[in-house]
C-alpha cells in the first residue's frame, strides 16, 4: 500500500486519550498507521485525583503539569498529539448547577470552536476519526463540545466552501463513537472475577451505570488489542494527576482482562465506504478504497 493509514482521535482534555482507544491506537501504530490525538482543552479546571499530586505546586501550576503528562503518555503510545487552544470548561456542580466560565470550550460558537479541528483534519488528512457520542460517553460540557465538533469537522472538512480558511479540502472517510463502558463488558469481567473468586470492583461499578440510565451504543466494531493493554496502562500513569495507580482502573490482574474481554469497543456512526457490520477493524472498507 502507497499510502499510509491515518487516525485521528479527538479529545476534550489530556488524559481522555489514555483511557479511551489508548490500546486500539498503540495496536494500529505497531502495524505502521499514523495516528494523531487532539486534544481541545489543556485541562486546566480538571481535578487532582491521585492524592499523591494534590500538592500547593501543582495545583498552582496544572495547566503546565497537564501538557507534560500528556507528553510524555503521547511518547508511551506512539502518536502525535496536538492541542487546539481552548480552555476547559470545568465539571459544574451543585443544584441548581452553576454556570460554566465566560470563555470557555463548551461555551464557544460552533464554527469557533470547530475552525481549529478542521484545519487539523484537512492538514493531517485522516482516513478515520473517532470521537465521543452525542452525551459525551458521559456529560461533561467539554465532552459533549467534542462531539459536536468533531461531527461538524468531519461533515465540513471536505466542503470547499465551509471555513474556506483553514486549508485545502479532505473527506475523513469513517467516523466513530467511542463505546467506552459497555455493560456487557463488565458482566464478562464480572463474570471471570467471580469464578476465579477474586475481589470484583464491577458489581458497584454496574449499578451505577444502571441508576445513571446513560444510553448505550451498538458495537459495530471490536479491535482486539489485548497485546497493548499494558501500553494503554503506562499512559493512563503518565497522567499522574487524573490517575490514582493503586485505584479503580488497575484493580483487575491483566490476564482476566485478556481473556473476559479483549477488546476496545466502538460504534460506526458514519461511513462513506462499503464495510459490513459487525467489524473487526476500524479501518474496514478503507483499506481497499485507500487501494484503489
Amino acid at each position: 500500500m502507497s499510502e499510509r493509514l491515518r487516525l485521528m482521535a479527538v479529545h476534550a482534555h489530556p488524559d481522555d486519550e489514555s483511557s479511551k482507544g489508548a490500546a486500539t491506537m498503540a495496536r494500529y501504530v505497531s502495524e505502521g498507521a499514523e495516528v494523531l490525538v487532539v486534544t481541545l482543552t489543556g485541562g486546566e479546571r480538571g481535578s487532582i485525583l491521585n492524592p499523591a499530586m494534590d500538592r500547593p505546586e501543582i495545583v498552582a501550576n496544572i495547566g503546565e503539569v497537564r501538557r507534560k503528562e500528556m507528553a510524555e503518555a503521547r511518547q508511551i503510545l506512539g502518536v502525535h498529539q496536538e492541542f487546539s487552544g481552548f480552555v476547559d470548561s470545568g465539571l459544574p456542580e451543585g443544584d441548581p448547577l452553576p454556570p460554566l466560565p465566560e470563555g470557555c470550550f463548551a461555551l464557544q460558537p460552533l464554527d469557533v470552536a470547530s475552525e481549529p479541528l478542521v484545519r487539523s483534519v484537512r492538514s493531517f488528512k485522516p482516513h478515520v476519526m473517532i470521537t465521543y457520542d452525542e452525551n459525551g460517553g458521559y456529560p461533561h460540557p467539554d465532552h459533549i463540545m467534542t462531539h459536536k465538533v468533531s461531527v461538524e469537522a468531519f461533515d465540513a472538512a471536505g466542503d470547499p466552501e465551509r471555513y474556506p480558511e483553514a486549508g485545502d479540502p479532505w473527506q475523513p472517510l469513517k467516523l466513530y463513537y467511542h463505546v467506552s463502558f459497555p455493560r456487557v463488558r463488565f458482566e464478562a469481567l464480572s463474570q471471570m472475577l467471580d469464578e476465579r473468586e477474586l475481589e470484583n470492583p464491577y458489581k458497584e461499578w454496574m449499578k451505577r451505570i444502571d441508576e445513571r440510565k446513560w444510553p448505550e451504543w451498538e458495537i459495530t466494531t471490536q479491535v482486539r488489542c489485548d497485546e497493548h493493554f499494558e501500553t494503554r496502562d503506562r499512559a493512563l500513569i503518565a497522567h499522574a494527576t487524573q490517575i490514582d495507580p493503586n485505584g479503580f482502573w488497575f484493580a483487575v490482574p491483566m490476564d482476566v482482562q485478556r481473556e473476559a474481554w479483549p477488546y476496545e469497543d466502538y460504534h460506526l456512526a458514519r461511513s462513506l465506504v462499503d464495510t459490513d457490520i459487525p467489524e473487526k477493524d476500524l479501518f474496514a472498507g478503507v483499506r481497499e478504497a485507500v487501494r484503489a
